[in-house]
C-alpha cells in the first residue's frame, strides 16, 4: 500500500486547512496552486468549481464520520459509552490545537452565504450525525444504559448542540478544560442512576 497521496487528495487537503484558517471566502484556486504547487488549470481539471471542490470535501468528510461511527458501534456496545467516547474525540480536538476541527461546523457558521450545492452537504453531514446520536439514544433507553428525558430525536439534538456548543465556547475563551464542564452535566443526566 502507497502512502502517497494523489493531486485530489492534496488539493482537498490543502482546500479544508486554508477553510480551517479563514472560511469560505477566504480562499481561492490560487491560494491552493501554491500551497499544492500545481498550476490552477490543474485544479481546474480535478474540480471545475469551487462549489465542486468544498462539495466534495464534504462528502468525503462525512462519508470518513460514517466510517468512523460503524467502527465505533463494533467496538463500543454501551451507548452511554459511544456517547463519551465521541464527546471524548472533539476533547482532544480542542486541547490539541494540530488537530482537525470540525469543518462542518465551521462551514454551518457560514451557511446563509454559501452556495446551495455547499450547504446542502453540510446539512447532510449534521442530518446523519442527528440521526446516528438518536439511534444511540434510543438504543441505550431500551438497554437501560441511558436515561432519556425527551424523545430520543430531541435527546440526539440537545446532546449535538450541547458538544458544538461547548466546542465554540472552549475555544472562544481559548480554555480546552471549558468543554469538559460544559458537557459534563449532560453525560451526567443521562447517566442512569442505580435505584436502591
Amino acid at each position: 500500500m502507497s502512502n502517497l497521496s494523489t493531486t485530489s487528495d492534496d488539493i482537498l487537503a490543502s482546500t479544508r486547512n486554508l477553510l480551517m484558517s479563514g472560511g469560505y471566502n477566504s480562499f481561492s484556486y490560487a491560494d491552493i496552486s501554491e500551497i499544492v504547487g500545481i498550476r490552477k488549470a490543474s485544479i481546474h481539471h480535478h474540480f471545475p468549481s469551487k462549489v465542486d471542490l468544498v462539495r466534495e470535501l464534504v462528502k468525503r468528510y462525512r462519508e470518513d464520520g460514517q466510517a468512523t461511527v460503524a467502527v465505533l458501534e463494533q467496538n463500543v456496545p454501551n451507548a452511554l459509552d459511544i456517547l463519551k467516547v465521541y464527546a471524548n474525540h472533539w476533547a482532544k480536538c480542542i486541547e490539541d490545537a494540530s488537530r482537525p476541527y470540525c469543518v462542518c461546523a465551521l462551514l454551518a457558521s457560514e451557511l446563509p452565504s454559501l452556495p446551495p450545492e455547499v450547504a446542502k452537504e453540510v446539512t447532510a453531514f449534521f442530518r446523519f450525525i442527528s440521526s446516528w446520536l438518536a439511534s444511540v439514544m434510543e438504543r441505550g433507553s431500551r438497554q437501560g444504559t441511558l436515561t432519556l428525558t425527551s424523545e430520543p430525536h430531541v435527546e440526539a439534538e440537545a446532546f449535538l448542540a450541547t458538544v458544538y456548543g461547548a466546542m465554540l465556547s472552549a475555544r472562544a475563551y481559548g480554555k480546552p478544560e471549558v468543554f469538559g464542564t460544559i458537557l459534563a452535566p449532560t453525560l451526567y443526566r443521562l447517566t442512569p442512576t442505580v435505584s436502591h
